[in-house]
Formats: C-alpha cells, sequence, structure tokens
C-alpha cells in the first residue's frame, strides 16, 4: 500500500497548472512577432548559393558574378513574393475551417493570384 502513496504526488505539491492558450493563439502571436520586424527571414549565405547555383544552371558561366546589393533585393523580393503567398494560403485554410496551411491551400493561392494577374501559375517541381 505504500507504493500506491509513492505513484501519485497530492495536489499541493505538484503546483498551480500551467495555463494553456486555444490551439493556434501562440502561432498567431509569432506571426505578428515577426511581422513587426522588418529583417530578412531567410539567412543571407544559403540564399546567395541558391542563386548563384541557379544562374549557373541558366547561363552556364560559373564566373558571373552577382554585387551584393543586387542580391539583397533579390532576397528582399522572394521575401515578399513568399509572404504574400502564405497570407493568401492562410485566408484558404482559415476559410476551410481550419488553422494547419495543407499543400491544397498553397496551390489554391497560387491559382487565384495567377487568375488575378492573367498569368499561368509557374510551376514548381515537376
Amino acid at each position: 500500500m505504500a507504493g500506491k502513496d509513492l505513484a501519485k504526488p497530492s495536489q499541493a505539491t505538484q503546483g498551480p497548472h500551467k495555463k494553456r492558450h486555444k490551439p493556434g493563439v501562440m502561432a498567431l502571436r509569432e506571426i505578428k512577432k515577426i511581422q513587426k520586424h522588418t529583417d530578412l527571414l531567410m539567412r543571407r549565405a544559403p540564399f546567395q548559393r541558391l542563386v548563384r547555383e541557379i544562374t549557373y544552371n541558366l547561363t552556364g558561366d560559373a564566373g558571373m558574378r552577382w554585387q551584393l546589393k543586387g542580391v539583397e533585393a533579390l532576397q528582399e523580393a522572394a521575401e515578399a513574393c513568399l509572404i504574400s503567398l502564405m497570407e493568401d494560403a492562410q485566408h484558404c485554410a482559415i476559410h476551410g475551417k481550419r488553422i494547419t496551411i495543407m499543400p491544397k491551400d498553397i496551390m489554391l493561392a497560387r491559382r487565384l493570384a495567377a487568375s488575378i494577374s492573367k498569368q499561368p501559375a509557374m510551376k514548381i517541381g515537376a
């Protein structure tokens, strides 16, 4: 019988329960916090390597050089485009009565953006 007493601590020794938030509240707080900052979210070096790799694949010229301001401008534009896409995908998820963005939300957001601009959606992958 003494083993039972060790298995469950009493309410007084546990302390107060940690406050729980509704699902999605902490994610929305984090989004608002990140949106207040204007600094770039992607790290510079991996983005720069990606730009150089794509440049090499398109031109075949390994000696092609990028100015720092050019890479920064490209990164700024890429992040703005991705953020806009994710915002639209979030609206699609909310419309579907969900909190989590799913691939179908991103595809719908891309199709809607393409139909608004009257340009076909850019294919990613195969």
